[in-house]
């Protein structure tokens, strides 16, 4: 199991009350210690970690992967913008104006601190999750039976951290912490669409498929015209019948619509039914971190992203940190 599964496992979905310890001294020392590197330091530390999964140097000069951009443009390339949308609470207007309130999630509360939830006023299942990070989400199906003690323990790390240097997504870094709280939309009824956009326009739209335990343990890649593509994100294609959904007109539509303006975007869109909701705009997928296999198709996609990597060297000429 890895670190991550770990994790996500026995931390963010258990919260026991020691591992929980454990994970706010890992992260207190985490933190510590990349919030003080240079970047020649992350530079060197993210190179490493690229070998060892990818068993290639990475291409700060000349970045040519998908992977490879994802990490120069995570770490150098960051706008207000960009802020703006990996914000949960922020994005929820620009959504509003560019396609509509109606697709969003409907809110329950924005909260600065987990003390300033009321519970009581609160229906008997929702979402929580935190605005300004990744994963944080809690299911919350029966409010009656959840620690609130360790619940708040979870998010009180969770608000005392910047995201940012939990991987260098530097876009993260100005976002405000807050605990937001939306409705619970049935997960039975649900499905996951992520459209990868490429200079303004979507090309492929990654399906998740979950065993049991909402396990995911297969992913089906499809282009814009629902035809299974031949490569794969991390996880092996599903291999039972996986009809094109009667909304997924609409599905690409509305990603056309968010990603206009963007070199590389992914749009994240929730299917309930009929019912269409926004999820979120991920720029930096995986973190940089995920095997497309055959590798071929790593370059493939990477030469889809229009990249103009001079920001890197002028960033670089003006500070030697974030």
């Amino acid at each position: 199991m890895s670190l991550k599964q770990f994790v996500k496992k026995h931390i963010v979905n258990d919260s026991h009350p020691f591992m929980m310890y454990l994970w706010q001294k890992h992260l207190d020392r985490k933190y510590a210690r990349h919030s003080r590197m240079s970047y020649a330091e992350i530079e060197a530390e993210i190179s490493r970690q690229y070998r060892r999964m990818f068993g290639r140097t990475l291409n700060w000069d000349n970045p040519q992967t998908y992977n490879e951009k994802i990490h120069v443009s995570k770490l150098y390339m960051p706008s207000p913008l960009k802020t703006r949308l990996a914000d949960k609470v922020a994005v929820r207007e620009w959504i509003a104006e560019k396609i509509g309130s109606q697709y969003l999630i409907p809110l329950l509360g924005v909260y600065d601190s987990f003390d300033q939830i009321d519970f009581d006023a609160l229906p008997e299942q929702f979402v929580i999750k935190c605005n300004h990070d990744s994963g944080s989400y809690t299911l919350v199906k029966d409010k009656h039976a959840i620690n609130k003690s360790l619940l708040k323990r979870k998010y009180d790390v969770m608000l005392s951290r910047n995201f940012a240097w939990m991987g260098w997504e530097m876009h993260y870094r100005d976002i405000p912490p807050k605990i937001v709280i939306e409705k619970f939309i049935d997960n039975a009824a649900v499905n996951d669409y992520r459209f990868y956009c490429f200079d303004g326009k979507p090309y492929y739209c990654a399906v998740d498929f979950y065993g049991s335990m909402h396990q995911r343990n297969a992913r089906n890649i499809y282009g814009m015209d629902w035809d299974l593509q031949l490569f794969i994100l991390q996880y092996p294609n599903f291999t039972g019948e996986a009809p094109c959904p009667d909304n997924f007109s609409e599905l690409k539509s509305i990603a056309e619509k968010l990603c206009e303006g963007f070199g590389h975007v992914r749009v994240d869109l929730y299917s309930a039914g009929s019912k269409v909701y926004f999820g979120e705009m991920t720029f930096s997928h995986a973190n940089g971190f995920q095997k497309l296999i055959p590798d071929e198709w790593d370059f493939k996609l990477g030469a889809l992203w229009p990249f103009d990597n001079s920001v890197r060297s002028q960033v670089l000429a003006h500070s030697s940190r974030p």
